[in-house]
């Protein structure tokens, strides 16, 4: 029995990694599958039921709490990006080395494919029976819409990109002030549900134009299945090449919003030596007092 024990023991050492990228990486794409897995099964459920098995309200609240999820199965590896503009702005704010993202983003678009393939293998029965086998973009039977999103037919590229961005930008913003321990940051252990209501924030409040894909990752490895799937070139196609703008506009949106919080929040929120903080006191002692009421 011991020398059974011994031969496990060893097999599990050689099994573990020793190298932290690859851990990290890993880690990303769990996180990223169990967020996609999660967010895009709600969609699939709301289409194919006819909404007869959940509304729009329904898919905020998966991807919110999909995104808590993911948090707590990679959080402790590798940060639970799950976000390609997240982990491109981590390193411009010097967070996370440059080496790593692109480990990071291969995580998180493989990790986004497989949730795409699996919600495509779960519900393959009930895509069938509402489509009749015939895989389209656009139409009153579109399906490619559950796994990437696609602009409101009122839309122009326009305020598609405007909407994207600045979606994107919140994301970044109150992500920095949730982890800010300088500022009346998020209790510890309450982050994850924090963003994952800040996610659901984002898509009641503005998610009707686009979708609200906010994350490159979120967007491009679904829409790329889809082409391999049976959809074909239109979903690259369709929306005046809308393909685009959820990988450009999240990226560009989340560097302004945590520019904006830095410039307007971090920069002056500096420690403030004790003998300029007395004199402070003396001079406005509602500034003590504000602190300790909140």
């Amino acid at each position: 029995m011991k020398t059974e024990r011994k031969q496990f023991m060893k097999i599990k050492q050689k099994c573990i990694l020793k190298n932290g990228t690859a851990r990290e990486m890993l880690a990303e794409a769990l996180g990223t599958f169990v967020m996609m897995s999660f967010g895009l099964g709600s969609v699939a459920q709301v289409v194919l039921g006819k909404k007869e098995y959940g509304q729009y309200l329904s898919i905020n609240l998966s991807f919110g709490f999909g995104v808590t999820m993911g948090i707590h199965v990679a959080g402790g590896i590798s940060g639970a990006h799950m976000n390609t503009s997240v982990s491109l702005t981590n390193c411009i704010l010097g967070h996370l080395p440059w080496r790593k993202l692109p480990f990071y983003a291969l995580g998180q678009f493989t990790g986004s494919f497989l949730a795409a393939a699996l919600v495509y293998c779960v519900y393959y029965d009930a895509l069938y029976d509402y489509c009749g086998g015939n895989l389209t973009v656009t139409g009153p039977y579109a399906t490619a819409g559950i796994f990437s999103t696609y602009p409101a037919a009122y839309m122009t590229p326009g305020g598609g990109f405007l909407t994207e961005f600045v979606a994107t930008g919140m994301l970044l913003l109150c992500i920095l002030a949730i982890n800010d321990k300088k500022n009346f940051a998020a209790l510890d252990g309450t982050q994850a549900l924090l963003v994952g209501i800040l996610v659901i924030v984002i898509g009641m409040a503005m998610g009707m134009n686009t979708g609200y894909a906010i994350n490159p990752a979120r967007d491009l490895p679904p829409r790329i299945f889809t082409a391999i799937a049976g959809w074909g070139v239109e979903v690259f196609r369709a929306g005046n090449y809308w393909c685009w703008i959820p990988v450009v506009a999240p990226l560009a949106g989340s560097i302004t919003g945590a520019f904006i919080y830095k410039l307007l929040i971090a920069l002056h929120n500096q420690a403030v030596p004790d003998d300029v903080k007395c004199e402070d006191t003396k001079e406005n002692p509602d500034i003590v007092m504000t602190g300790q009421y909140m």
